[in-house]
């Protein structure tokens, strides 16, 4: 009885010690599946990289595009001459602007690198009155802005290499952006034509109207943000002279630029602007922050809806919430681009969906 009793038991406890086959097989499905997500995921943030530069590539050649198709109308010219006439103008313009103001802007970002050092010893000073100031003040130190320093505490060749690499990136992202303006601005019948080839015959008449709207669409909002950003930076721009901040016109044309960006712009373009009014002592850094509250107040409440009226209508919740989607996949250029793809989004629901789809004519496109 017991021999037949340890027989028994011998087998169940080897097979329980056993790596069962079907575990096994799970275990392998599993691996596959988060590898194949991530592998998604991956190609996804890729594509989504390479589709944000063609956007920017097509977003700078509507405009000149337009002005080559308005001047051919207005002088008789070829298209090709008046695009060539176009060019030219608008680097001779970018040429000339930027000598202008590249010796003013030249030598206030030498002030603001000299005067950084004294501007977070200030900020230190200022902070310090309250716990937690206090708290945030740790995390202020001249030491983190000596590039000697940094340099002496090693790890100054991956700093460099770091440097390096995204500079090259930026670079290349620009000679990559330039090329494909210019060849789809010197030919965009040839791109336009290849997309209308994808679709069927039958759609082809609509797809050239779609095609057409959504030019006009993106070259609408184009040229509303333009506007835009010329009046935030005009208004930054006189405010802090009036107010006697120094570097003025460095900190407008930030602010200018950064209200490309639109919600998270402007409070991006504020840190700047407070770090150097804070010289100047803490009550300068509330009129700043009311200055630029007031700009973005004017922006938002007169300009936008100027512009709104006039060209092209965006809803600014599903902006906003388009902007930290697609930037959680994106990154940064997610949420610079993300207006024009609602924009686009927006006319092919509206053309494709709700029109053709549900046959409500009503909706204005």
């Amino acid at each position: 009885m017991l021999s037949q009793r340890y027989s028994m038991e011998v087998p169940n406890s080897s097979k329980s010690g056993s790596i069962q086959p079907s575990f096994v097989k799970r275990t392998l499905v599993v691996i596959a599946l988060v590898t194949l997500t991530m592998l998604i995921l991956a190609l996804v943030y890729i594509g989504m990289q390479v589709l944000f530069l063609v956007l920017a590539s097509v977003l700078l050649a509507l405009p000149l595009r337009a002005g080559a198709r308005l001047l051919s109308r207005k002088t008789k010219l070829p298209e090709g001459a008046s695009l060539a006439i176009v060019l030219l103008t608008v680097l001779v313009v970018i040429y000339a602007v930027s000598s202008l103001l590249s010796g003013a802007i030249t030598q206030q970002l030498n002030d603001l690198q000299e005067q950084l050092p004294e501007l977070v010893r200030n900020a230190q000073q200022q902070l310090s009155h309250s716990q937690l100031g206090q708290h945030i003040a740790k995390d202020l130190s001249v030491d983190d802005i000596n590039i000697q320093k940094m340099a002496q505490q090693g790890n100054w060749f991956g700093r460099a290499f770091g440097a390096i690499s995204s500079v090259f990136g930026v670079l290349s992202n620009v000679y990559i952006v330039f090329f494909v303006t210019l060849f789809i601005a010197v030919s965009p019948d040839t791109y336009y034509n290849g997309i209308i080839l994808l679709v069927p015959l039958s759609g082809r008449e609509r797809a050239h109207e779609v095609m057409a709207k959504l030019g006009d669409t993106l070259l609408s909002w184009l040229t509303g943000q333009v506007f835009s950003m010329t009046v935030v930076g005009v208004l930054t721009g006189i405010g802090l002279w009036l107010l006697g901040i120094p570097l003025a016109g460095v900190l407008a044309l930030l602010a200018a630029l950064l209200s490309f960006i639109p919600n998270f712009g402007p409070i991006l373009s504020l840190i700047p602007a407070a770090l150097v009014a804070l010289v100047n002592g803490p009550e300068q850094v509330l009129y700043v922050a009311a200055l630029y509250a007031g700009v973005q107040a004017v922006e938002s409440n007169v300009i936008t809806p100027l512009v709104q009226q006039e060209l092209i209508e965006m809803p600014p919740a599903l902006i906003l919430v388009a902007q930290v989607v697609i930037g959680t996949l994106a990154g940064v250029v997610g949420v610079i681009f993300a207006t024009p793809v609602v924009a686009i989004i927006m006319v092919l629901v509206k053309m494709l969906y709700i029109r053709d789809g549900l046959g409500d004519r009503s909706v204005k496109v």
